[in-house]
């Protein structure tokens, strides 16, 4: 009796290994996509693929889960489960608040927009089309419309990932569906009856990967005030570059009907590896006036080799969006939602400092999840390293190089690797010139989130320690290091629940 307890004790600790504290994972098996992300009724929801039976990718539904403030989530059963039309792939919700499906007599409610997925055989190729589902109970059961499919097409086999929203300008809906290398768009009364409006994407940005999970809306240029509008299309790996899966993003206008981009270089949205098929929000408050975005957290080199035991995947912290111009371009701003701030607090203050060449500074943390945050004089060229110390073997190093205007995560020594080649590869990115360097790191349990430059740039990655923390060393190795100010934040009394 005494053996299967500690061989069950066992089983506990390796599944609870890795686990973040921050972010949303499933209680068990896979996650990858989050879908159906909407605000209704006092509560964010987050539907998800997940495979039910396995912690490696398989037949998708929608899994679901709730939270008051977007960090601590509640997981509930699942929400959408594969019929005869095939599995349950990517797509959103909406809130109906007009009742333009006859779906609401009595209430507004909820409507799912989602791609069955009909694999192919020998005879057949494969199939996707666009269904729905809604729900009068906030979420907790769904009816599937008995007119699915409500959009198919005849000859396009990438045809998924249904992205709608109410547009005030024209007053109906508009669907963003990713088709192969570009990006359909079509417009709705009801939702139900579909009509094509445009195609985006040849010739446009990067076409390393099939196109996915796009999403577009409207922001106003923080500066100016001016109206544009940003397209997201994430590009999924194909097997040969050093990032594997990421997203793109694209800024330009839509009149209802065309989406034209103002620019021709490729804007990546993250300089990780582990942002992909991100989406934002529907519905939230015009009182909250927030354009809210979470991604997936894993990349798909290596999503179904990633060392966790039971379960698999989880998804980044929620983002608040802007725009801003910066150097002439308009630049997608993503800064980590303001509810983080109650699961915080200062705890060491670093304030302002001078490092001289060669010489460093030693933080001790050791902690579960940690915010570090340093503000650096960039007036004087240098280099040095911010070394994350997991455990006394176990680190991650972020190098900043201000001469070269560069960032690089390099995390060859931050826990378990030998999963995969692609994983040891450095994570770079450059940066515009500027006289002040800001760096917000948010380290969790397998992962490291940085915000750099107010948001300007991010970059996302999963880490495997044993353990999340042990210290921070800041180590000048060329140059003045000046430190404006400082501080490492830590978990506040306020309890998180999975």
């Amino acid at each position: 009796m005494t053996e299967i307890m500690e061989e069950s004790k066992l089983i506990n600790k390796q599944i609870e290994k890795y686990r973040p504290y921050l972010h949303f994972a499933p209680k068990e098996n896979w996650l990858n996509d989050p879908n159906g992300l909407i605000y209704f009724k006092g509560e964010y929801h987050l539907f998800f693929q997940h495979n039910p039976y396995d912690d490696v990718w398989g037949p998708m539904h929608w899994g679901h889960a709730v939270s008051k403030d977007l960090i601590s989530w509640e997981e509930l059963d699942i929400a959408l489960y594969p019929d005869e039309l095939g599995t349950i792939f990517s797509g959103s919700a909406v809130v109906d608040w007009n009742n333009t499906t006859g779906f609401f007599p009595d209430e507004p409610g909820l409507v799912a927009i989602f791609t069955h997925h009909r694999d192919g055989d020998d005879n057949n190729p494969a199939e996707q089309t666009q269904s729905l589902a809604y729900s009068t109970d906030n979420g907790r059961t769904w009816s599937k419309y008995q007119g699915n499919p409500v959009l198919s097409h005849e000859t396009k086999i990438d045809f998924r990932d249904p992205k709608v929203f109410w547009n005030e300008d024209t007053n109906n809906w508009i669907m963003t569906l990713a088709t192969g290398q570009s990006i359909s768009f079509y417009s709705s009364s009801n939702l139900i009856d579909w009509q094509f409006e445009s195609e985006f994407g040849h010739n446009k940005g990067s076409h390393d990967g099939v196109w996915e999970c796009p999403d577009l809306f409207k922001f106003k240029v923080q500066e100016t005030g001016d109206e544009k509008w940003v397209l997201f299309v994430s590009i999924g790996d194909n097997g040969q570059s050093d990032m594997g899966s990421r997203t793109q993003y694209f800024v330009g206008s839509f009149d209802g009907s065309v989406f034209k981009e103002e620019h021709e270089d490729v804007r990546w949205l993250d300089f990780g590896k582990d942002n992909y098929a991100g989406v934002s929000f529907s519905d939230i408050p015009k009182q909250d006036g927030r354009r809210i975005y979470l991604g997936w957290m894993s990349n798909w080199r290596y999503a179904n080799e990633v060392p966790t035991v039971g379960w698999r995947s989880q998804m980044t912290l929620p983002r608040e969006l802007s725009l801003r111009k910066i150097e002439g371009k308009h630049r997608v701003i993503q800064m980590p939602v303001r509810e983080l701030e109650h699961y915080f607090e200062r705890t060491i203050d670093i304030g302002k400092i001078n490092i001289d060449q060669g010489d460093n500074k030693k933080y001790k943390v050791n902690e579960p999840y940690y915010e570090l945050f340093l503000e650096i004089d960039q007036n004087e060229e240098n280099q040095f390293d911010i070394v994350l110390h997991h455990t006394p073997s176990m680190k991650t190093t972020i190098e900043v190089d201000t001469k070269c205007n560069s960032i690089t995560l390099n995390r060859a020594s931050s826990g378990k690797i030998d999963f995969s080649e692609m994983f040891l590869l450095e994570q770079s990115l450059k940066m515009d010139d500027s006289d002040i360097l800001t760096l917000q790191i948010i380290v969790d349990t397998s992962s490291i989130e940085i915000f750099i430059n107010g948001g300007t740039y991010a970059m996302t990655s999963l880490i495997f320690p044993d353990q999340t923390s042990q210290s921070v060393t800041l180590i000048n190795k060329q140059g003045k290091l000046s430190i404006n100010d400082g501080y490492i934040s830590t978990p506040s009394n306020k309890n998180i629940t999975y």
